[in-house]
């Protein structure tokens, strides 16, 4: 009997948790499973063809939202090529219509419904030991006797799982080169938003500290580069996130970088004083803030104090060491366009690395789910179900919203255009109209359906702004008047934050370094190693390769924090072996001019950024 299960996730360097943790609580009959894992960018025809190869007994799929019009599509034709093999589909997609899918599908012999790792124990059971009938196996919808179109039977629900009884699932941790981990310590979710699935499982239950811990260890001591903890509200058991924090932090290898999704309005004091030990770059942080209008959490059966929130990512921001992602969701009860701008507004000002702007998706079995019933929200009938329009937002609105979210994207969330896009905030009443207008340029210049490089993305920037900034509804609302020179200065310095450029783009006028300043600075060696890190054994020449000045004629952090042209001479140096492990940008150093060959060394750029 062999018994193969598939995956197929949304990119390649993802793993899929599920199929990994029912192998290993299957242990017993590890030699009847085979493990297989796609991604969605494969062609139906692949997957089909490398399942087909394998010709299983059974087949098992992992169904969620963003594959499961390919699964369907997938068991579909392998029903045809292999109609004696057994297919089962289980996952959160198929949990909370399992009888009504059943019934729609004729060639699926059942689907594990819930939690399935007890549950696809038994079947192994069944089809390997011939043990029990499928009947008396709870979490089941399955089809008896398909031949003789037997009606579909559902059993009774399956009682919750101890968490500590699901074995490790790396065993193999090599197998893993190159992909993210992902990781539980808890099931369950104390909250009950109701756009979100596990608010079902109000009941949290954490896997024993003492066993998540030594896993931990295996990570870090095989130095995994992420491990993403897929625990709905990390922090939700404060003894359980602390032991853990603290635990990466005393044991931290200098590598891996570790995940979480957390209530920042919970963060303890004790807490915030862990975190801001770590080193930077060992943890990021999700926090699901959603919508700002107390209206709309109200709907939503969110709990949130946004006051402590913001005084949490305000925290977390001053130690910057950790990488902090902060979501919002367009489409919920209540928010129309005005209303999401101003929430957009509120949790940009706080800052974070990537601002996740997300489309509700009504999730079958989530309130929200019930709630749309009453016709105020209308979505797409096909996974991924995304908000289409609400009584509060048009369908126009939405469209509007996708342009911003793709500008947020691009020109934030990229980091590649922190100190650009600062400077051109100034020129408009509020950020979330930059995006909204550069997001209707991209549209009216027929941007959206070209291929950009990098470099273009700057220029467009840069071609934005002379055309709009004669529309005098935004260069009133500017302290300033917008300088066209000092905007090239700040796109020049975000690009060799980031790239050491063998040569520079024409649409930028630069300023360069003297000839003979250049020269005797790297000649110095002895001086250029005092304050740059690591390049003790280098020459000065090996130096000027790994490194690059340039000079400028603005002080650019303060021009793009204020839109106002301040003219200073400054010399950058540009270090790209020594980056920021929070944005990858390159380490800078100011110096100012001596004399006609010498400069000196006035401190490093990104302690004056503080």
């Amino acid at each position: 009997m062999k018994v193969l299960l598939a995956a197929i996730n949304a990119k390649y360097i993802h793993s899929n948790l599920a199929v990994y943790c029912l192998k290993s609580y299957a242990k017993k009959y590890e030699n009847h499973i085979e493990l297989a894992e796609f991604t969605i960018n494969h062609y139906t025809d692949y997957i089909i063809q490398e399942i087909y190869k394998k010709k299983p007994d059974v087949l098992a799929l992992s169904c969620y939202i963003w594959n499961i019009e390919m699964v369907e599509e997938v068991a579909e034709e392998l029903h045809k090529l292999l109609p004696n093999m057994k297919i089962w589909l289980g996952g959160p997609e198929v949990s909370y219509d399992a009888k009504e899918r059943m019934e729609r599908i004729p060639y699926l012999t059942g689907i594990m419904i819930g939690e399935g790792e007890e549950t696809f124990l038994q079947l192994m059971e069944h089809y390997v030991d011939g043990k029990g009938k499928l009947e008396n196996i709870k979490g089941l919808a399955f089809r008896d006797n398909m031949s003789e179109g037997e009606g579909v039977k559902v059993t009774s629900s399956r009682e919750q799982l101890d968490l500590s009884t699901v074995p490790f699932p790396y065993e193999n941790i090599d197998d893993f080169k190159n992909k993210i981990i992902y990781y539980e310590s808890s099931r369950g979710c104390p909250y009950s938003c109701s756009y979100c699935l596990s608010s079902i499982d109000k009941r949290v239950r954490l896997r024993n500290i003492d066993l998540v811990l030594r896993e931990l260890k295996v990570f870090l001591d095989n130095k995994v580069p992420q491990v993403k903890f897929v625990d709905r509200t990390f922090n939700c058991n404060r003894a359980h996130s602390l032991a853990i924090w603290r635990f990466i932090h005393e044991n931290d290898n200098g590598i891996t970088n570790f995940h979480f999704e957390i209530s920042a309005d919970i963060l303890t004091e004790e807490e915030l004083e862990v975190l801001s030990r770590m080193r930077q770059g060992l943890v990021q942080l999700e926090i699901g803030v959603q919508s700002t209008n107390e209206e709309t959490i109200q709907a939503i059966d969110r709990k949130m104090n946004l006051d402590k929130l913001r005084e949490a990512v305000d925290r977390v921001n001053s130690s910057l060491n950790i990488h902090q992602h902060l979501d919002l969701i367009a489409g919920l009860p209540y928010e129309d366009y005005e209303s999401f701008r101003n929430s957009f507004n509120e949790v940009y000002s706080m800052s974070p690395n990537q601002l996740q702007l997300g489309f509700l998706k009504v999730l079958k079995g989530s309130a929200m789910h019930t709630f749309s019933k009453q016709g105020c929200i209308t979505y797409k009938n096909h996974a991924p179900y995304e908000v289409l329009f609400t009584d509060w937002l048009s369908y126009d609105e939405v469209l509007q919203l996708k342009q911003v979210e793709d500008m947020v994207e691009v020109y934030h969330n990229s980091g590649q255009f922190t100190y650009s896009i600062q400077y051109l905030e100034q020129f408009f009443e509020t950020p979330f109209d930059f995006y909204q207008e550069i997001g209707r340029y991209y549209e009216e210049q027929k941007l959206n359906s070209m291929s950009h490089t990098r470099m273009s993305r700057y220029e467009i920037l840069l071609r934005f702004m002379g055309e709009r900034i004669q529309d005098k509804a935004i260069s009133e609302k500017a302290a300033y008047t917008f300088d066209r020179k000092v905007l090239e200065a700040i796109l020049l310095y975000d690009l060799y934050l980031r790239e050491n450029l063998k040569s520079k783009p024409d649409f930028l006028s630069t300023n360069e370094v003297e000839r003979e300043i250049y020269h005797h600075f790297f000649v110095e060696e002895e001086s250029v190693k005092s304050y740059l890190k690591g390049y003790e054994e280098y020459t000065g020449k090996q130096i000027s390769r790994l490194t690059h000045m340039e000079k400028f004629a603005y002080d650019i952090i303060e021009s793009a924090s204020t839109g106002q042209a301040i003219v200073k001479e400054e010399y950058i140096l540009f270090d790209y072996k020594n980056r920021n492990p929070l944005d990858h940008a390159a380490c800078t150093h100011i110096f100012e001019k001596r004399n006609e060959t010498e400069l000196y060394y006035i401190g490093n750029k990104e302690k004056a950024l503080l």
